[in-house]
């Protein structure tokens, strides 16, 4: 049997494209459903896990999936918007307390996540340099942007325009890092914090400037009177918040009518949760909704797709599995004078039938090392595939 294994492999290294292709074909037969496989089950728990850390989420009347994608993993679909006093109201229920967040800009190409210290303390996300935020203007980073960006505490981030010509007079605002977050292997690590005071700045809801009554231009000064003074467009406004300016920043208007995109709601205990959804069961502003539901629907739905995936692989497996018997067939009777041949020499029947098995023991064997190989780069490697397929 080994001299078999000898000529078969001298003959499978003569033939060398042949050999390529049926390694190839039988290597994407069995490495295909194998890593479906293994980046579905490592997207369903990253997805599930954080869902299940969330209670409930509130938002504006919409789509309950955007919502939770939006809030949970930073996707860039951005929710409907409402206001503050969603919050006031949650508090005020004595049912749960509301942790607010605004998920709107983003600062190289990740999500800038709005919200306030209790997010963090939720979440049990640690501190691995630095500190949070304490004032205006400043930012925590995720520890994957830290590191692919060689950003460190005292650094300074530029949050990202919306348009590339923003008409309405919002500039980037330049944020000085005041900490990084150690790595949970959540959302939370591609994402950039800040207060809820530094986002309405980045939308120009909030807005330092020059100190009107000594400004460095007096051309800026539109109209003063004994108890107002009216400036022009001509003004400065500050995009960068210094210990220097930020005595200038302030807000117009009552700060409940300022914007969010999701509440998470935490209820006192299971019976609060379930009063507090009754009450927005049929709120014609606002809905609450569970994320581990909306997640389990979206399984369901990926899972009926993959089942259709399924079908087509195997319909394209069981067709190229008769391809290679129809190659090795025909190899047979374009070898037929090498067989007789060896026949001749007095070899038996049993002598051919080896060779044959033995070239495609090799083949099958070359095909299982290549996808093991595959699979334990994709196994190794699925967080950041599925980050990359899902939540990029």
């Amino acid at each position: 049997m080994i001299s078999s294994f000898y000529i078969a492999l001298r003959y499978l290294a003569f033939n060398k494209l042949r050999t390529a292709t049926l390694v190839a074909c039988i290597t994407l037969i069995a490495f295909l459903p194998l890593a479906l496989q293994l980046l579905l089950a490592e997207s369903q728990q990253l997805l599930q896990s954080r869902a299940d850390s969330t209670p409930l989420l509130l938002g504006a009347r919409g789509s309950a999936l955007d919502l939770v994608m939006n809030s949970l993993y930073f996707d860039d679909e951005t929710p409907g918007i409402f206001t503050m006093q969603a919050a006031d109201e949650v508090s005020d229920s004595g049912l749960a307390y509301a942790i607010p967040l605004y998920i709107r800009f983003q600062a190289r190409n990740h999500p800038i996540v709005a919200t306030t210290i209790d997010y963090f303390d939720f979440h049990n996300i640690q501190i691995d340099q630095g500190r949070l935020f304490t004032v205006l203007g400043e930012c925590v980073l995720g520890a994957d942007i830290a590191d692919a960006y060689g950003l460190e505490p005292g650094d300074t981030i530029v949050s990202s325009p919306e348009t590339l010509f923003d008409l309405a007079g919002v500039y980037p605002l330049k944020m000085t890092i005041s900490g990084i977050l150690q790595r949970n292997h959540t959302a939370d690590d591609r994402a950039v914090f800040v207060d809820l005071k530094t986002a309405w700045v980045i939308e120009g809801l909030g807005h330092g400037h020059e100190d009107l009554k000594n400004p460095s231009d007096r051309s800026v000064i539109l109209e003063r009177t004994r108890d107002t003074i009216t400036a022009n467009a001509k003004l400065f406004q500050f995009t960068e918040i210094t210990d220097e300016n930020i005595g200038s920043f302030h807000f117009h208007g009552d700060l409940s009518g300022y914007p969010l995109t999701a509440l998470l709601a935490v209820p006192n205990d299971a019976k609060s949760g379930t009063l507090l959804r009754g009450r927005y069961l049929e709120h014609p502003q606002y809905h609450l909704v569970r994320p581990t539901e909306v997640i389990d629907g979206l399984m369901q739905n990926i899972f009926r797709i993959k089942s259709v995936i399924d079908s087509v692989i195997a319909i394209v497996t069981l067709a190229t599995v008769l391809a290679i018997i129809l190659v090795f067939a025909l190899s047979i009777r374009l070898r037929q004078s090498e067989l007789n041949t060896i026949f001749r020499l007095g070899c038996s029947r049993m002598t051919a039938v080896n060779l044959i098995a033995s070239e495609i023991i090799i083949i099958a064997f070359a095909s299982a090392v290549i996808s093991a190989g595959l699979l334990y780069v994709i196994d190794t490697n699925a967080e950041m595939l599925v980050t990359m397929l899902i939540f990029s």
